[in-house]
Parts: C-alpha cells; sequence; structure tokens
C-alpha cells in the first residue's frame, strides 16, 4: 500500500497529521542495530564547516556538535553538547558550561579551548560565502578552566544562542583543523557527534557509523547510515523503488513526488512525508550589472512575475506563492510583494520602464544551478523566460552551472540576475533577513541599507521574546520591496520518501530543516 503522511507546522516543523495508514512511524517496534541507505541530490560543497553556509549542514549537523541545538519538537535553541544561558539582562554575555568527558571520534578531549578555537577560526580565515557573517555581534570568547566558554558580545543579541545552533558553528578538533586555513579536503571529519564518518567519496557516498563515545541529546535508533548523492533525482527515485535505498530527502520534482503518489505496482510499499517547510526560493538582483542597475528594471520584473503561474506549472501543488522574503509560519511574515504590486500586469510593467525612458526590449541573462535544488530548477528558470518574454519588454537568456562553480561566480558578482534557495538556519524572521543585507552578505553583492542594518536589526536582537519583534522585520520588508534586491518566488513544501517498513520520518526535520538522521530507522515488524 502507499502512506502519505503531512507535517503541518510551518514553524516548528513539529506537528503531524496522518492522513493514511495506521501506526506507520511508531517508535515502539524497531530494529536499532540495522543500517540505512539514504539518499539526496544535494551533495556537500565541503567538509570543513568554517567554509559552509550550505546544505553540507546535512551532513555536518550528524557527525558535529554544536553546544546548543534544535532536538525534535523544540523552536528555541536546547543543550546539545553544553548548557547555556545568558548571564545578564542586556543579551551580551551568553555563558556555556560542557558536558563532561566529551571526547571527539579520534579520541582526543573536547573542551573549552576546542570551541573556541572552532569559533575564532570561523572568523579568521572568513571564507567568502562561509559562516563568519553570522558572528557580527561577537566581540570575543574567553575560557574558565576545562569546560566553560563565555562569549561577550558587542552589542545586544537575542538571536545569538540560534546561531551557535548552527551546523556552522560546529566544534572541530584543534589538532586536526588549522587555526589559519580550511583543511585540505581530504575525505575525513573528527568530530563528536552522533555519528562517525568512515568513508567519503566526493560526489558519491558517504559511510556514517555509531560514534561510541556520543554524548548529546539525540537518541540512535539505527545502526548507522549509507548517504548516496544523486546528480539526478530520477536516478535517485529509481533506486528508492528497486529498493537500493530506503529513503531520499532533498532533490525530489514536482512530478517525482505526484508520481510517488499515484496507484501503481511501483509505489507498492512506499510512503510520503510531507512538511510545510519553510525553505524559499528567489531570484538575486546585481545592483553593480548595468543590465539591472536601474530600479524601474527590476521593479517592472517584479510587475510581470506571475508565482500563481509558476507553482502550478512548475510545482503542481508542491510549492505555494511567496510575496515576502519572510515565509509563512514564521513571526512576521507579509506579502509586502503582493501589496505593492498586486497582480501580474503587462501595462503596468510597461508604464514602469517607460517613464524611465526605457523604450527597447531589455536583455538580460538568467542563471541558476544545476544540482542544488532538484531537477525542477530548470523549467523554473525556463518558465520565468516565458513570462518576461510574452510581454515583449525582455529578452531573457537562461544559464545553468554546477553548484561548486555557481557560488564562486555569484560571490565573485558575474552574475546580473541569479536564483538562491534559502533554508533557514534558525526559526526566525533575523534569518530570512539579516543574510541578505549589508556590504558582506550572504549573496556576494553588497546589499546597503543602513535603516534595516543600523536600526532595525539592532532594535530587534535587544527583545529575547521574538515573538515581540513583528513591527521591526514588518518595516525591513517594506524597505525590501522599495529597493527590489530580491524577489520572493515560492515557498516549499519538504518531502521524504520512504519505504513502508522505514520509521522516524515525521521527526527526522528539525526546525532548520537538517535531517537528522538518527531518527530514521526500520520496523522489526510490519
Amino acid at each position: 500500500m502507499f502512506n502519505r503522511t503531512s507535517l503541518q507546522a510551518a514553524a516548528a516543523l513539529v506537528s503531524i497529521s496522518l492522513v493514511t495508514g495506521c501506526g506507520v512511524f511508531s517508535d515502539s517496534e524497531s530494529t536499532g542495530d540495522q543500517r540505512l541507505v539514504i539518499g539526496t541530490t544535494s551533495s556537500p560543497s565541503t567538509l570543513d564547516p568554517a567554509a559552509s553556509w550550505d546544505n553540507s549542514w546535512e551532513l555536518f549537523r550528524n557527525v558535529f556538535q554544536t553546544l546548543v541545538s534544535f532536538p525534535t519538537g523544540s523552536t528555541t535553541p536546547q543543550s546539545d553538547a553544553a548548557d547555556c544561558k545568558f548571564t545578564d539582562t542586556a543579551s551580551r554575555v551568553f555563558e556555556c558550561k560542557l558536558i563532561d568527558g566529551l571526547r571527539f571520534s579520534n579520541g582526543h578531549t573536547l573542551d573549552a579551548r576546542a570551541v573556541q578555537y572552532s569559533i575564532e577560526r570561523i572568523r579568521t580565515i572568513d571564507h567568502k560565502g562561509g559562516p563568519n557573517g553570522m558572528l557580527g555581534s561577537l566581540d570575543k570568547i574567553e575560557t574558565v578552566g576545562d569546560r566553560t566558554i563565555v562569549f561577550r558580545l558587542n552589542k545586544p543579541d537575542a538571536t545569538f544562542p540560534f546561531i551557535l545552533a548552527t551546523p556552522a558553528m560546529s566544534i572541530v578538533d584543534p589538532a586536526e583543523y588549522p587555526a589559519d586555513r580550511l583543511r585540505p579536503q581530504d575525505g575525513k571529519i573528527a568530530g563528536s557527534g552522533p555519528y562517525v564518518l568512515d568513508a567519503y567519496t566526493e560526489g558519491e557516498s558517504a559511510e556514517l557509523t555509531k560514534n561510541s563515545t556520543y554524548k548529546g541529546f539525540a537518541g540512535l535508533k539505527n545502526g548507522g547510515v549509507t548517504i548516496k548523492y544523486f546528480k539526478e533525482s530520477e536516478a535517485m527515485v529509481t533506486a528508492l523503488r528497486k529498493k537500493e535505498i530506503d529513503a531520499t530527502y532533498r532533490g525530489l520534482t514536482a512530478e517525482e513526488v505526484i508520481s510517488l503518489q499515484d496507484d501503481r505496482p511501483e509505489n507498492q510499499d512506499l510512503q510520503l512525508v510531507e512538511s510545510t517547510g519553510t525553505d524559499i526560493r528567489y531570484l538575486v538582483f546585481n545592483a553593480q550589472d548595468p543590465s539591472v542597475a536601474k530600479l524601474p528594471v527590476r521593479k517592472a520584473i517584479a510587475q510581470l512575475v506571475d508565482r500563481d503561474e509558476l507553482v502550478s506549472r512548475v510545482y503542481q501543488g508542491t510549492a505555494e506563492p511567496l510575496y515576502s522574503m519572510v515565509p509563512k509560519g514564521i513571526a512576521a511574515h507579509t506579502t509586502k510583494f503582493f501589496d505593492r504590486f498586486g497582480m501580474p500586469s503587462v501595462e503596468k510593467a510597461t508604464e514602469i520602464l517607460r517613464d524611465a525612458g526605457i523604450d527597447e526590449p531589455v536583455k538580460l541573462t538568467f542563471w541558476y544551478t544545476t544540482d542544488r535544488y532538484g531537477s525542477s530548477t530548470a523549467a523554473e528558470f525556463k518558465e520565468l523566460k516565458r513570462q518576461l518574454e510574452e510581454s515583449g519588454l525582455f529578452q531573457v537568456t537562461v544559464q545553468g552551472k554546477p553548484w561548486v562553480e555557481y557560488q564562486a561566480a555569484y560571490q565573485k558578482g558575474e552574475y546580473p540576475v541569479f536564483g538562491r534557495g534559502w533554508f533557514p538556519d534558525f526559526p526566525d524572521p533575523d534569518n530570512f533577513v539579516a543574510p541578505f543585507v549589508g556590504k558582506e552578505n550572504v549573496l556576494g553583492t553588497p546589499y546597503l541599507s543602513p535603516q534595516i542594518t543600523d536600526v532595525l536589526l539592532p532594535k530587534s536582537r535587544r527583545q529575547s521574546d521574538r515573538g515581540t519583534v513583528t513591527d521591526e522585520f514588518v518595516a525591513a520588508q517594506e524597505i525590501m520591496v522599495q529597493d527590489v534586491r530580491l524577489l520572493p518566488l515560492w515557498q516549499g513544501k519538504l518531502y521524504i520518501a520512504a519505504r513502508e517498513d522505514i520509521g522516524g520520518g515525521e521527526r527526522a526535520l528539525d526546525p532548520q530543516t537538517v535531517m537528522q538522521l538518527w531518527e530514521l530507522h526500520r520496523r522489526a515488524s510490519w
């Protein structure tokens, strides 16, 4: 039989609604010693946390520890390698005390010095596109004895614990990771997380086994995991149907999701877990490029893009239109782009360009990555090209590159318009605004907005109650609509397709939509 489970809580990703089947995901009967094989189209771009602000986090979450983390069911950081708290009322002194007896998988001691070293090397290396941009509020790190770490901030920042909970802040062994440069890509990792990386072949596979010395919140429900990296989702789905893998994560196209729901012989003994996620897709305009330097050009594109048509044609109900960089399910979500531009209109877009003295079709090149967000990305950009060119106002060339080349190019400012996806670092509106603004941001294209960076973000970060920061982020989104440097397109749903005897799928996604592999297991009976 085919079973579908729907996970319906966009903010926390924790509330479960069983649509069909009965007791499909019971954790009471499992065989915790068996290995599983998981397929994904999202392979790591690096094995060094100091260089990663992308889907490499999937692997990091399972082999490294962070001081605090997001166990399933939590929306605020909880203890992982340490117990932590602010020790002042101004949210400027954050203190952590390590769990006693922590060790790296190579046997070396994990102490306060290792934590200080791990985070300071991120700042020292300052890898372009890496996570140093998340540490702007950090002034200095102090250690007290072997187990206590004190983070002193240069300004109030109630989001700092959320940042420490990201896999970017993974604790590494000072003996194996250079202080001033990235570790060579040798296919090895020395962490203290639930699993040990036994073998790694770039773009092909990762072999994970239980870490016998692990101390943390995760309760391992399997004996280990083999991750297989696929270049195309079609091959991944075929492998699932042939029982060569037990589950898939990231990369399913809309057509594949729909086909997996069909009552057909090849879908027998399969299930689909659906999560209303907080991952988003958007266009980035490099205002330093002459083709989109003029605001009216960007406004005309915003006036023409038909998100409903895009979602309908390409994603067939597996995504929904997005009119704000802050998605549904996150505090301060708005529909500012719809409020400003309304329904798509060729007439209004024409008027915007004509008023700016632009009478000829604008020639643009749109770039996308061919191997990061699933095979539907090519169809998405083909649809964007169709919409803009049918207006007669634009001539669009679409180009695609593999992620490694793509990332290097956009960080150098080589692309005028390019597509990006964002999987949240943590479930807070700050994380859907702050990473994209400022001279140094995750996009590699400076977006200077002093009102956001110097006024609204600092004001919001003084509030420890994150539910009270709505006004600041509504104002920030209004500024982003006026500038049209970023154009939100759609908000996705996440799917885990698995064999029917695999349990734990509904618990495997944390609020960062990172896969917690330890939750998956093979049921003892079916």
